[in-house]
């Protein structure tokens, strides 16, 4: 017979009984959870076949992680949805949605109403917040992708940040198809950046960019000829 939840230390004995049931119910539905321990997963949470779980994972709430997924170490899930034959590493998801074949990590974070199609990279130290991102479409590292409708086999180069937020309200960015985005953008929303155009590396991008076209929005360089110092001298 159970004890009686009387203290901290009874709800804790209860709780890991509950998570032995929890877990065996997933091995028995095919799922693999590589060190059981350490790894918590809440009653509600669904997890499809041939899925695997690494070590030190947190999954909560209403999250569905689809067939043939693996959660490598350290990510942290919560009424979120991902998909099938995805990889994520180190991943912070909160009420999120991720499509099939994504790849994510390492250190991701998913923040609400963020909605990741099929097939598409999110690589390391990216931040996505109420934004739609199309299939295809690489987020590859260092960038803030905040109240967006991006859409599909756009390239976002590394340290990208959405300027989404004038101090008073929210605005936010459209980018069409194909898009390039060059590394270190500002993009200051409301704008909106057509099929196929290109911003160049550095470039503050306050006016919408015309399909096929290459903003450039950055001061020219100059270069000063003997220039020494004040410590040389």
């Amino acid at each position: 017979a159970s004890a009686a939840i009387v203290d901290r230390k009874t709800l804790s004995l209860a709780e890991e009984a509950m998570q032995r049931r929890i877990k065996d119910m997933h091995f028995e539905n095919g799922v693999s959870i590589l060190q059981p321990v350490t790894v918590y997963i809440g009653a509600d949470v669904k997890i499809g076949e041939n899925a695997v779980i690494w070590p030190n994972n947190t999954l909560t709430g209403k999250t569905v992680i689809g067939r043939n997924t693996e959660l490598k170490p350290g990510c942290n899930i919560n009424d979120s949805a991902i998909g099938e034959s995805c990889v994520l590493n180190y991943v912070f998801a909160n009420e999120a949605r991720v499509g099939d074949r994504v790849t994510i990590g390492p250190y991701v974070n998913l923040r609400p109403k963020t909605d990741i199609a099929d097939g598409c990279k999110i690589g390391d130290f990216v931040e996505v917040k109420n934004s739609n991102i199309g299939e295809g479409t690489k987020l590859p590292h260092l960038s803030y992708i905040g109240d967006a409708d991006v859409g599909a086999r756009v390239n976002v180069g590394c340290g990208c940040v959405f300027v989404n937020y004038d101090g008073v309200h929210k605005h936010r960015t459209v980018i069409e198809n194909d898009a390039f985005i060059g590394c270190n953008t500002n993009l200051v929303s409301p704008v909106h950046v057509a099929e196929g155009a290109f911003t160049a590396a550095g470039s503050t991008i306050t006016e919408d960019v015309p399909a096929k076209n290459l903003a450039i929005a950055r001061a020219r360089q100059v270069n000063k000829g003997n220039w020494v110092s004040p410590k040389q001298k």
